[in-house]
């Protein structure tokens, strides 16, 4: 989960969590004694569902669950937290600069922010929006042979047939759900995974572009 080396960085990550993180608002009080076991390790196991040397992308970031969690663990891979909060891409920005995480860019906005401008070998996400709405603003930021890769909970097949509609305008793949951390957290973290159906032909500027097409006018009736 955590190499040894980087152990201590998830430590004292956590503790900031704990203390700065509770005074500053960005968790609850009440998450400050379980925040190891229920939040940064389940976030942690989410690298095993990330290719080595990936480019990730971590939407709606918070306090920095999963993304900074897994930049911790994940060296390897070149991690971008967006989040549209003042307090909390401050928080994350002194966290970075502390941790001494090179391979982190903290950008302050919202996903559609970037659309257009970025693209990323994985999109992540935890707790944010149900799929419909997430796959809106994840999948213009996934490459084409990249995925979303969201953490889920109970409710993500029901998730899956109400955004069955938006997977086949968009021209997504077949959504996969798995697990993660089994036999490390208990319970396991649950997954959702999206890619384009063809690299070829990603669907999220044809959708956008038959928003802005005018509509035909009828001919007067002669």
């Amino acid at each position: 989960m955590f190499a040894s080396d980087r152990l201590d960085l998830a430590v004292r990550y956590t503790e900031l969590l704990a203390t700065e993180g509770v005074l500053r608002g960005l968790i609850g009080p009440r998450e400050a004694p379980r925040l190891w076991e229920r939040h940064v390790l389940n976030s942690a196991v989410l690298a095993e569902a990330i290719a080595e040397g990936s480019t990730v992308c971590d939407i709606g970031t918070g306090a920095g669950l999963p993304g900074l969690v897994l930049a911790i663990a994940r060296p390897d891979v070149r991690m971008t937290l967006v989040e549209p909060l003042l307090r909390r891409t401050t928080f994350l920005e002194e966290v970075v600069a502390e941790l001494r995480l090179d391979h982190v860019a903290v950008v302050r906005g919202r996903a559609e922010d970037l659309h257009g401008r970025a693209t990323f070998d994985v999109v992540t996400s935890r707790a944010v929006a149900p799929l419909e709405r997430l796959l809106g603003w994840s999948m213009p930021l996934v490459s084409p042979t990249g995925a979303l890769v969201a953490m889920k909970g109970r409710s993500v097949h029901d998730e899956i047939e109400d955004a069955q509609g938006f997977l086949h305008t968009w021209r997504c793949g077949v959504p996969e759900v798995f697990e993660v951390g089994i036999g490390l957290v208990d319970p396991p973290t649950t997954v959702i995974r999206v890619p384009w159906a063809d690299p070829a032909q990603i669907g999220w500027p044809l959708a956008r572009e038959s928003k802005r097409r005018p509509k035909k006018r009828r001919r007067a009736a002669q």
